[in-house]
């Protein structure tokens, strides 16, 4: 069971500091206009297919979405579920502030103080 939460928590790692990199890395796709609907999509496709910087923290992304799969074979996903999205916000809001360079506000370090005692209660509870 160890070895699973283990592996729950290297996806929210890789879900959770990929989140902003993808966010940033694809902010400039409203710059690509076209014509039609049609050729708007095909080069926005061709954008996205193209941008290193976008693609390999997607690449991450996706692994992390494997590992996940994977492990919902051997973990009740009333437990994986809280566990990977909360703890992925924590890691979320942590690669945000280093991209940004800015400290979190009180308010978000609230919020992942919780977000830990309410994960910390669900394994708790399924650990019983």
């Amino acid at each position: 069971m160890l070895f699973e939460i283990g592996c729950l928590i290297c996806v929210a790692m890789l879900w959770g500091f990929t989140n902003p990199m993808i966010k940033k890395n694809s902010q400039s796709i409203t710059k690509v206009k076209a014509p039609n609907v049609i050729k708007q999509f095909l080069l926005e496709l061709k954008y996205l297919a193209t941008n290193l910087q976008y693609l390999i923290p997607m690449a991450f992304n996706q692994t992390g979405s494997i590992l996940y799969i994977f492990t919902l074979q051997n973990v009740s996903l009333t437990l994986a579920s809280p566990l990977t999205n909360t703890l992925t916000f924590i890691f979320t809001a942590i690669a945000d502030a280093y991209l940004e360079k800015t400290l979190p506000s009180k308010k978000t370090l609230l919020g992942v103080a919780l977000i830990l005692f309410g994960t910390f209660l669900c394994c708790y509870s399924k650990g019983e």
